[in-house]
């Protein structure tokens, strides 16, 4: 689809997801796993309803992370014995809703979040499985969330210690049903040795406290992690090393009488939607600052705030009704946000734009439409577009500022 053509009919700013690449990468990552391995889609990757039903029509599971995902992911037509609920402060209601609808398993971050389910499942007189979540150095992790420091070192999971005694607990328990553990080891990993090591050592943590606990360990979720190349030149993930590594994995794994009924989850959200999203917005206007071009567009960080975020900017692409002038040569694309923060890229080696222009932000599927802040300074939230098979719809309309001030109210006191 021709991105000014999308452009004209939908407006921008705005998203367009092609559902036919995630079906590709779908297909291409389950080519590669053993039989035993099990994929949950994060949806806090892209939780727009469409992208999500898609994936749930495929057969996937899902990952969620609070109430509203939860509601998404049955809406979306998720299996419910295919759902995990992860994350740290599950607040009461959204227990007792996952003891209500009987998931695949809820992952506990702690004695407390433990103690809190059980009085639930036992007041319900239910059993409910359970995973324990251990914790990993977040010092680790490849992606640069400079605005956060080292990513939250030590608010996700607890000490092995502390899992085991879950974990027994857990097994003792007549209303919990203790699966496994869950370890989620680094964001954006594009190194197939680096996952292997974290399923190896996850699986490794598991099978101790199995030992410990004298039960077989029936479920491991090693979470997502793998990566998409985001800067022109950089690696993709090789899947087939990947699958090689697994399978070398999988195969000591069988010898192992306390992982013989052993299951592992993988829930990838960016490598699925990633590359199947782009974010479209038009250029208002070009001046030259100190010898450098700027192109100052419609859309910014209050929209896709990831560049800010991590400090590393996406591909870009411009698509122009004319032919552009001249060698591409640096130009800082930046947004319309009063905020120095608002730079899509600061160099990013272009053809001279000009007003009217159409610039698509590569690779803005995942971590792009509900991770930004769309309130601020006021500007209306961008569309959603799905396109599939040559059409186009849109998902999601705009919230426009009328939209948000029709929900507020001034006192009259």
């Amino acid at each position: 689809m021709d991105p000014r053509q999308l452009a004209a009919r939908f407006g921008t700013p705005c998203y367009v997801y092609d559902l036919e690449v995630v079906d590709r990468r779908a297909a291409a990552l389950r080519a590669i796993l053993p039989d035993r391995w099990d994929l949950a889609f994060a949806l806090k990757a892209n939780p727009a309803l469409a992208v999500a039903g898609h994936l749930a029509g495929l057969g996937l599971g899902a990952d969620v992370a609070s109430e509203g995902e939860l509601e998404t992911a049955l809406r979306a037509g998720f299996r419910v014995d295919r759902v995990v609920f992860t994350g740290p402060g599950k607040r009461d209601a959204e227990l007792q809703r996952a003891v209500h609808l009987g998931l695949r398993a809820v992952t506990v971050e702690s004695s407390g979040e433990l103690a809190r389910l059980e009085r639930f499942a036992t007041a319900t007189g239910r059993r409910v499985p359970v995973l324990v979540r251990l914790a990993v150095d977040g010092r680790t992790r490849p992606e640069r969330v400079r605005l956060v420091g080292d990513d939250g070192a030590g608010k996700f999971g607890m000490d092995e210690a502390d899992a085991l005694a879950c974990a027994r607990r857990a097994s003792a328990s007549s209303h919990l049903d203790w699966l496994g553990v869950h370890a989620f080891g680094a964001s954006n990993v594009l190194a197939a040795g680096q996952l292997a090591a974290h399923v190896s050592s996850t699986v490794a943590k598991g099978r101790a406290i199995a030992a410990a606990v004298g039960a077989r360990l029936r479920l491991v979720d090693v979470g997502g992690g793998l990566g998409i190349p985001y800067e022109a030149g950089e690696a993709s993930l090789d899947l087939r090393t990947l699958g090689d590594h697994l399978a070398a994995l999988d195969r000591a794994w069988g010898a192992d009488p306390l992982l013989r009924d052993l299951r592992v989850l993988l829930e990838p959200g960016r490598f699925l939607v990633g590359p199947a999203g782009a974010y479209l917005t038009t250029v208002v206007d070009v001046k030259a600052v100190g010898g450098a071009v700027v192109a100052i567009t419609d859309g910014g960080i209050h929209h896709l705030l990831r560049p800010a975020l991590v400090g590393q900017a996406h591909r870009l692409l411009l698509y122009s009704d004319r032919r552009p002038s001249g060698r591409s040569s640096p130009v800082c694309v930046a947004g319309p946000l009063c905020s120095g923060l608002d730079v899509l890229d600061p160099n990013a080696i272009l053809p001279r734009p000009e007003p009217g222009d159409v610039i698509a932000v590569l690779d803005a599927g995942a971590y792009g439409f509900t991770e930004a802040m769309p309130f601020f300074l006021s500007h209306p939230t961008p569309a959603e577009v799905a396109v599939k098979g040559g059409r186009t719809e849109l998902i999601r309309a705009p919230f426009t500022p009328a939209d948000v001030l029709r929900q507020q109210r001034q006192p009259l006191w």
